[in-house]
């Protein structure tokens, strides 16, 4: 779709494919729509996927919000648009948090949510691991070296493994992003000062519907404590755990990650049928 057409500064850009109950995915920081390709496409057999880029992100104009409060209004505004009343929500990282968030301010609009390496808050570590990539992304937004960028994300996202096996991948990669526009460094940037204030521990409790927070075991980027917190906050959340996954947990393992939402959406709908729920 034209992310001119509509509202051009609030409609996200989006995509939709499938049909059946709508679900939602939501990207992480660095990603744009095309990245949930190998997830997507096993998922549009049995749902109306709609994928969409956050604004900052490659196909939606105009800097991002400052924080995620805005990020979920979005989401909220192109599900008004595409007159989806509810929907199944899956996010990976910063898609996790705005899916957290939305479900927290519209609990009417998530039918349940699927959180892949999400946290509560940043802080420690976190913020400062933070903070070299957005100086990266301001450097090359600014006309440096573009090539950090990745480097910073490739460290931070993948486990030693998956690194190992695919450094050919992450090479192309590499090279891919020194010919993305200047405009997509600006947004990174901007992306990560909004997690640089994440703290969404006082919203959490309010999330009523079915949600799963998923953690990766080789995450080096949200520590295991944080995502243990956002489940514990959550009434009746649940947590799996990805043994020797990275914090690119849906990047690594496309087909687990298809494989944990199926399940999931699967055992919500042998709930619902049990107690007689229809919507």
């Amino acid at each position: 779709m034209d992310p001119g057409e509509g509202d051009a500064v609030t409609l996200l850009a989006h995509q939709v494919d499938g049909s059946g109950e709508p679900l939602v995915l939501l990207n992480g920081g660095m990603m744009s729509w095309a990245a949930w390709n190998e997830i997507a496409t096993p998922l549009a057999r049995r749902f109306r996927v709609i994928r969409c880029d956050f604004r900052g992100q490659l196909r939606t104009p105009g800097p991002p919000p400052a924080d995620f409060l805005e990020h979920a209004e979005d989401v909220a505004r192109l599900l008004d648009h595409l007159g989806v009343e509810r929907a199944h929500v899956a996010g990976a990282s910063f898609g996790g948090e705005a899916g957290l968030v939305l479900a927290a301010r519209h609990p009417s609009r998530v039918r349940s949510l699927v959180a892949f390496t999400v946290v509560d808050r940043f802080d420690g570590s976190m913020l400062a691991g933070l903070g070299a990539l957005r100086a990266a992304a301001e450097e090359a937004a600014a006309g440096g070296e573009r090539g950090p960028v990745y480097d910073l994300i490739a460290r931070s996202a993948f486990s030693p493994a998956w690194a190992a096996a695919n450094a050919l991948e992450i090479a192309s990669r590499r090279k891919v992003i020194s010919y993305l526009p200047v405009s997509w460094f600006a947004g990174l940037a901007g992306l990560l000062a909004s997690l640089e204030g994440l703290d969404i521990g006082s919203l959490l409790p309010s999330i009523s519907c079915r949600t799963l927070v998923v953690l990766a075991g080789e995450d080096v980027t949200m520590p295991a404590e944080r995502s243990l917190a956002v489940a514990a906050a959550i009434p009746g959340a649940e947590t799996l755990l990805v043994p020797g996954a990275g914090h690119a947990v849906v990047a690594e393992r496309p087909a687990e990650s298809v494989s944990i939402i199926t399940r999931f959406l699967e055992s919500l709908a042998a709930e619902n049928a049990a107690e007689g729920v229809t919507s």
